[in-house]
């Protein structure tokens, strides 16, 4: 149990750090995705080979052509290398501010919730820096191999495939960029389930933190779903810039674990609340009237029409 101080101070340091990465987040957001807009945007320019054009050769009976039908993809690649290379840039630049807001929110979760897992940091760090240099690397590999390519003799299937697949930079930073995407979005998605249960990110940040971490790993859905990492970047960086409209979660400010009530939780509180709405105020006690006929009357004693008639027997005897 940390003492009174050391709460004070780890909530100052954690306010100093959010109030230098508020921008960084906000900038990494923007930044990806405009990497992703730029990448997306040059490769659709790019020369498609369909089935009935991959058949033609070995319909013709070639099975190895001279100049492989892919081989004006490769070109476009080549000569397009600087578009790509800048948008991976772009993309590596925006991970490096992920990986160092990650690593405050996760900072914050452990001083509040000790268990949580001590891999997630080395996951997280580990991970971040290696798919930001893999993000420029690969781009950069395939563009010394495209080029290779595009200024050779040799256009056939298997110099394609040596260029875009199964050159030996390809390979290493094909295993590299799976290692390093998993372990990543491990990390990520460890973070943002501790930091949901001690109250640091509202419900809804957390639960899209861990869909950005997926598509972080397999960027599935195409460009249109890159919107949601630069989203949940922006939303961060608005939160640590002390923008968030309704005000940032409690647990920030108490250095202790605020979580957030549960659905169960809500409900039953409703049901209180409406439950003393129908009973209304309670009735009041009422008070004792003095004067009353229960108190004017004798508690004991004959009535005065009793002791008259007692009277007039007497006389007649």
């Amino acid at each position: 149990m940390a003492t009174a101080p050391e709460i004070r101070d780890q909530v100052l340091r954690e306010a100093h750090r959010r109030g230098r990465l508020g921008v960084p987040a906000l900038a990494g957001g923007v930044l990806y995705l405009l990497g992703s807009i730029i990448i997306a945007s040059t490769l659709k320019g790019a020369p498609t080979v369909g089935l009935l054009e991959g058949l033609t050769p070995a319909l013709s009976g070639v099975a190895s052509p001279a100049q492989s039908p892919r081989a004006g993809e490769v070109k476009f690649i080549s000569h397009h290398a600087f578009a790509l290379i800048a948008g991976s840039l772009l993309a590596a630049l925006a991970i490096v501010a992920l990986t160092l807001v990650l690593l405050l929110i996760l900072d914050a979760t452990r001083f509040r919730r000790p268990q949580t897992l001590s891999a997630a940091r080395p996951l997280v760090l580990g991970g971040g820096i290696a798919l930001a240099v893999v993000s420029v690397g690969h781009q950069i590999a395939t563009a010394i191999q495209t080029h290779n390519f595009a200024t050779g003799h040799d256009l056939s299937n298997h110099a394609v495939d040596q260029a875009l697949t199964k050159g030996a930079a390809n390979v290493v930073v094909d295993y590299v960029d799976l290692v390093a995407g998993l372990s990543f979005a491990a990390g990520m998605v460890v973070v943002m389930i501790n930091a949901l249960r001690v109250g640091l990110l509202p419900r809804w940040v957390a639960i899209l933190g861990m869909f950005t971490a997926l598509l972080i790993f397999l960027p599935i859905g195409g460009a249109e779903l890159e919107v949601i990492p630069s989203f949940w970047l922006v939303a961060v960086g608005i939160l640590f810039a002390g923008r968030w409209p309704n005000g940032e979660p409690p647990a920030w400010m108490a250095g202790e674990a605020r979580p957030w009530p549960s659905a169960a939780e809500k409900r039953a509180e409703r049901g209180e609340q409406g439950q003393r709405g129908r009973r209304g105020p309670a009735a009041a006690p009422q008070p004792a009237v003095a004067g009353t006929s229960a108190e004017l009357a004798p508690a004991t004693g004959p009535s005065a029409g009793a002791r008259k008639r007692r009277r007039k027997r007497g006389r007649r005897g």
